[in-house]
């Protein structure tokens, strides 16, 4: 029994050590940095009221959707619309705080 035990605690503590990086991260206040490019200056504080009209509202969009367009921008493999503005800013954020970011994005109301 003893044995089953020490078994358990171990793959706990070995399950923690392998949480993604991305979880550890706050997506809020990357999203409000301007050293990681600012994101509310354009898109809004609360990422609904945009600074532009034509820039997208971007609370409660789908994670997957953010991470994927961010990534396509950051590539280039996206170069539609006004993703030039964006193209200068996404090198300012790696994989693991664009996820970040759209998580707490997805998150909001």
């Amino acid at each position: 029994m003893k044995f089953s035990k020490m078994i358990l605690a171990g793959s706990l503590v070995m399950g923690i050590g392998f949480s993604s990086a991305a979880s550890a991260l706050d997506g809020g206040k990357l999203y409000s940095s301007p050293t990681k490019g600012g994101c509310s200056a354009c898109h809004g504080k609360d990422a609904k009221t945009p600074l532009m009209p034509m820039y997208p509202k971007l609370a409660g969009q789908n994670s997957a959707y953010i991470v994927q367009q961010m990534k396509d921008i950051k590539s280039g493999a996206r170069s539609n619309g006004m993703t030039a503005a964006m193209k200068g800013i996404m090198h300012m954020v790696n994989d693991d705080e664009i996820k970040a970011i759209a998580d707490y994005l997805a998150g909001l109301k």
